[in-house]
């Protein structure tokens, strides 16, 4: 374990840190398993739903039900 290659971050004292470093080159504190979050959200685009278009359909048909329950009102109040 000795002979591993180390962490190159700097301690608060000034000197290299004494944990072995990961692939990344730094160790589990400095540098974590993961470099990051993706870039772009690539979940929304799994299904779809939140596309232009989809939203765009999805306001047109609420318009029409609203339309549809107006009309079915004013035949109730006749």
């Amino acid at each position: 374990m000795h002979l591993t290659p180390r962490c190159g971050a700097r301690t608060r004292n000034g000197g290299p840190c004494r944990s072995p470093a990961m692939p990344n080159g730094r160790c589990r504190m400095h540098g974590g398993k993961s470099p990051g979050a993706p870039i772009g959200n690539n979940n929304a685009r799994k299904h779809g739903r939140y596309t232009a278009d989809a939203v765009a359909e999805r306001r047109e048909i609420a318009g029409l039900l609203r339309l549809m329950q107006e009309l079915i009102r004013e035949m109730d109040s006749r």
